[in-house]
């Protein structure tokens, strides 16, 4: 283990630490706290698992949401984040350490996206219902479109190169930096960021420790501002985290692969019903915040 991945772990255990002692701290503050549904037990579960297995977890957490209004639509940004971010770091520490890619490039591009995640989740905490509503809409679109290019085969192929070096470097880590701004709203970063290194010539495979690293940095980064703002659900976070984690073991260890494709076409029909219904609940005359 050289210096860069040696950084990289401990930044990785510092930000985990700080996100349980962030968690406490906002738990003692707060009168909503209370133990998750075994529905919202089951939503990590189901969500984590199949994240684990590359289909994502942020759409469909934000589809089964919007279906069962169990979380109001302002508060579901900040659940997303703090409520996957222990799957996040168990898929992390499970699978990063099995691909070899350039440390350094890894170690910029996590540190960038939990940048961009800091700043994010501090204007997400003081937009109004109508704005999150729009962005999750927009989101969503997007989520949809990346799934459905995915199973078309629409997606680059990427190219051989496990390192960027000079511009494209410095562009790849500013992308991540916005893409992690975007994690605030409920925009995934694994499709998009795994589309920039393929557009930049890497190597398809290079993508997961960086995408998996840069969650599992920047989402205890930003649960810390909404720890602060306390907007998030209480019950489903806490679904998400110990669902989500069993999941995450149950995918890795015991499942490891599914034919997913048809799944991915019912998660974009999904997806689709659930940005027309977010954005309708933006545009609503009768609207109150």
């Amino acid at each position: 283990m050289n210096a860069a991945q040696l950084a990289f772990y401990v930044a990785i255990g510092l930000t985990g630490i700080a996100f349980i002692i962030g968690g406490i701290r906002a738990a003692r503050r707060s009168s909503t706290v209370r133990r998750p549904t075994p529905f919202e037990l089951v939503i990590g579960f189901v969500t984590d698992f199949f994240d684990t297995l590359g289909i994502g977890s942020f759409a469909p957490t934000t589809a089964v949401y919007k279906f069962t209004r169990i979380v109001p639509d302002e508060l579901i940004p900040g659940t997303l984040n703090v409520g996957h971010t222990p799957a996040a770091i168990a898929e992390t520490l499970i699978f990063v350490a099995a691909i070899l890619v350039d440390p350094l490039l890894l170690v910029a591009m996590v540190v960038s996206s939990a940048a961009g995640a800091w700043l994010g989740a501090g204007v997400v905490a003081r937009l109004p219902r109508r704005a999150i509503q729009v962005a999750m809409g927009i989101a969503l679109v997007m989520a949809g479109t990346a799934f459905a290019a995915k199973n078309l085969n629409l997606l680059p192929g990427g190219g051989t190169a496990m390192a960027l070096h000079g511009w494209q470097f410095g562009l790849a880590v500013g992308i991540n930096f916005i893409l992690g701004a975007l994690m605030s709203v409920g925009i995934g970063l694994y499709a998009p960021c795994m589309v920039t290194l393929a557009l930049l010539g890497m190597h398809p495979i290079a993508a997961y420790p960086i995408m998996m690293g840069s969650c599992a940095l920047l989402q205890p980064v930003a649960s810390l501002r909404f720890f602060q703002t306390g907007k998030f659900a209480w019950g489903p976070s806490l679904g998400l985290a110990f669902g989500g984690v069993v999941g995450v073991f149950i995918a890795a260890y015991v499942v490891k692969s599914l034919p997913l494709e048809w799944l991915r076409w019912l998660v974009v029909a999904v997806i689709a019903y659930t940005a027309f219904a977010m954005l309708r609940s933006a545009a609503s005359r009768d609207f109150k915040s």
